[in-house]
């Protein structure tokens, strides 16, 4: 179950990363995320270079978790952070189904709730 709960969150997250930075240099439109409410461009680049900098820690913190990166970071951090992921995935869920997007709405919540589910996995074991 740890195994596939790293291995879901790296996927999710890795395509996350890849959708974000189509988005940043305007391949696909941003009114597709963040509940379709962004007004500009300037909006979008700050929004956007935040998650790809929130999604590459949290990658981080599953590569940490996992023993496939070797930092010594203290495991009691590694599990806060774990827990901090689970609640904001779930805030997120939270957003994705408030959005003005249907694609965003259906798609995102479900992936949101998986990220949830994995990192909760992931600190519950730790």
């Amino acid at each position: 179950m740890i195994n596939m709960a790293q291995s879901g969150l790296l996927i999710l997250l890795s395509l996350f990363l890849v959708l974000h930075f189509i988005i940043l240099v305007k391949l696909i439109p941003y009114n597709l995320v963040w509940g379709g409410r962004l007004k500009s461009d300037k909006e979008m680049y700050r929004f956007e270079i935040f998650s790809i900098l929130i999604n590459s820690l949290f990658v981080s913190v599953i590569l940490v978790q996992g023993n496939f990166l070797i930092v010594d970071i203290p495991n009691k951090i590694i599990t806060y952070a774990l827990w901090l992921m689970t609640g904001l995935f779930l805030f997120n869920t939270l957003g994705d189904l408030t959005s003005k997007n249907k694609i965003e709405q259906i798609f995102f919540t479900i992936t949101t709730i998986l990220l949830a589910i994995f990192s909760l996995i992931l600190a519950l074991s730790n």
